[in-house]
């Protein structure tokens, strides 16, 4: 039974680590500029994305509620 136990907190653990893949920080200029410039417009998809989904919906909440958002 505590084996179970065990490897039931064990999984949940190892799940709760699983959020985004590493990604190993630029190390040069260009590199950083790269990452900027990717940044930029994953964000302005989102917000594209967000202008066409209903406000009040779940799918809005989840993706386009921000902390700190100023819509």
């Amino acid at each position: 039974m505590i084996r179970v136990i065990a490897l039931a907190l064990t999984a949940m653990t190892l799940a709760a680590c699983g959020g985004q893949a590493y990604e190993a920080e630029p190390v040069s200029a260009y590199q950083w500029q790269q990452r900027q410039e990717r940044i930029e417009r994953q964000e302005a998809e989102r917000l594209r994305r967000c202008e066409s989904m209903d406000k009040q919906g779940e799918q809005y909440a989840r993706e386009c509620a921000r902390t700190g958002a100023e819509h």
